[in-house]
């Protein structure tokens, strides 16, 4: 059995826009084309592909022939590249998409400096998806990213996983507020005083309190899903929170944050990659590695 690469890349498309219309549009097909090339991929392979939702989602079968068809576009490219043909106009206006994974606060910091030198030498665009950095490493098991990083050190089936550092968060509050609660302080104040979390999976503080012997669920808590905001947050005195070195070191420098002692907590990091021979996904880990070698621990 063959699997055609039209529809293949027809499912894929319409998996990263969400839609039929939307992957129309892109295609420049009708949706009742689209429609078609889905359903008539379904029925070659005897499998239900895609879960026709708002947005549309692939099944654990079209998960598969999402990764392949991405992976079929990337060898693709290098192919071409292979060619010289990466600066003709015509691949120029066809960059190939590569999706990628990465933890807020990397996004937020070193991680795009790294992607901007890479597509400054190569027709590609980034579709990035943000999660936390314990969960990231499941959307390359799901094929739904090419790359990632990730806290797991463990190769997920069929990548490479290559170290990146460490990044090291230290508990900060401003002075204001530190006076106010009492802190560092003892158990109890930290037990009170309002912390900052990014969402209900960021471990961080909660990791940093169990170190300290306070019980983890004691303190009132803020949710802020977005990594500058989040710092924000702690340096307008919402409440205290763990900041890597990026975004608390000129305010601690200038005495505006203070330090609350206590361990660091440290998070390793790793990029994981598909285990494909491809230039393209090379460059990338690469840049990543050269900036993370100056960034990270």
């Amino acid at each position: 059995m063959e699997i055609p690469t039209d529809l293949a890349r027809t499912l894929a498309v319409v998996i990263d826009e969400g839609t039929f219309d939307a992957a129309a549009r892109r295609l420049r097909l009708t949706p009742s084309a689209v429609s078609q090339r889905v359903k008539a991929l379904e029925q070659q392979l005897g499998r239900v592909l895609v879960v026709r939702s708002k947005p549309a989602r692939a099944t654990e079968a079209g998960a598969a022939v999402v990764r392949l068809a991405r992976q079929l576009a990337l060898l693709e490219h290098d192919t071409l590249a292979a060619f010289g043909l990466d600066a003709e106009s015509a691949d120029a206006a066809r960059p190939v998409t590569l999706p990628l994974a990465v933890n807020a606060d990397s996004l937020a910091t070193w991680f795009l400096p790294a992607l901007a030198r890479v597509a400054d030498r190569h027709p590609v665009v980034f579709d990035l998806h943000r999660d936390d950095q314990d969960f990231t490493a499941g959307l390359l098991e799901s094929g739904t990213v090419m790359g990632a990083v990730t806290s797991q050190a463990d190769p997920v089936a069929g990548c490479l996983v290559r170290p990146l550092g460490t990044m090291r968060y230290e508990a900060v509050a401003t002075s204001a507020f530190a006076a106010r609660w009492g802190l560092p302080g003892r158990t109890w104040a930290f037990a009170a005083a309002p912390i900052v979390e990014f969402d209900r999976r960021d471990d961080l503080q909660r990791r940093y309190l169990a170190a300290r012997d306070v019980d983890p669920d004691s303190p009132p808590r803020h949710f802020v899903p977005a990594s500058a905001d989040f710092a924000a947050a702690v340096k307008l005195g919402l409440g205290w929170g763990l900041l890597p070195a990026f975004q608390s070191a000129d305010e601690l420098a200038a005495g505006t944050l203070v330090p609350l002692g206590g361990p660091p907590v440290d998070v390793p990091l790793h990029w994981q990659q598909w285990n494909l021979r491809s230039p393209l996904l090379d460059a990338v880990a690469d840049a990543l590695a050269a900036e993370a070698a100056t960034a990270l621990r």
